[in-house]
C-alpha cells in the first residue's frame, strides 16, 4: 500500500494544499517549544538528580515533596510526553502507509498518554498519599 504521489504539475502549482496549514504550524511551533522546555528543564533535572545524591530514602521523598519540586517535576513529565508524541507523530507520518498510518496514531497517542497517566500517578503519590 503506498500512498499516491503528487505529479509535477500539483507540485508547481502553488494552489495545491498537502493537508491542514494550521495543524501543521501548531505542531511545528509546539515541537520547538517544547525542545526549548526541555533543555530547559535539564538544568532542572541535573539538580534534583544531584540533590537526591547520597539522601536515605525518607530525605528523597521529602524533597520529591516540596510543592516547588513536584510542580517541577509534573511540567516537566506533561512537556516531555507532548514532544514525545509530537517526534513519533513524524517519525508515523515518514514511515507508514496511509492504511497503518491512523493505527499507528492511536497507539502512539495511548502509549503517550499512558505514560504521562503513570508518571503523574507516581509524583502524585509520593507527594499526597506516601508516608
Amino acid at each position: 500500500m503506498s500512498a499516491e504521489k503528487p505529479t509535477q504539475a500539483q507540485i508547481q502549482t502553488p494552489s495545491t494544499h498537502y493537508g491542514n496549514a494550521r495543524a501543521s504550524t501548531r505542531h511545528f511551533i509546539t515541537q520547538r517549544v517544547t525542545g526549548a522546555l526541555n533543555i530547559a528543564f535539564t538544568l532542572f533535572i541535573v539538580w534534583f538528580v544531584v540533590s537526591l545524591a547520597g539522601k536515605a530514602p525518607a530525605e528523597m521523598i521529602a524533597l520529591v515533596r516540596n510543592p516547588f519540586v513536584a510542580i517541577g517535576l509534573a511540567l516537566l513529565v506533561v512537556n516531555v510526553a507532548i514532544h514525545m508524541r509530537n517526534g513519533m507523530r513524524d517519525v508515523i507520518e515518514d514511515y507508514f502507509d496511509k492504511g497503518e498510518h491512523s493505527w499507528a496514531m492511536l497507539a502512539n497517542n495511548v502509549f503517550t498518554g499512558f505514560v504521562l497517566v503513570v508518571a503523574l500517578a507516581s509524583i502524585a503519590r509520593l507527594v499526597f498519599f506516601w508516608g
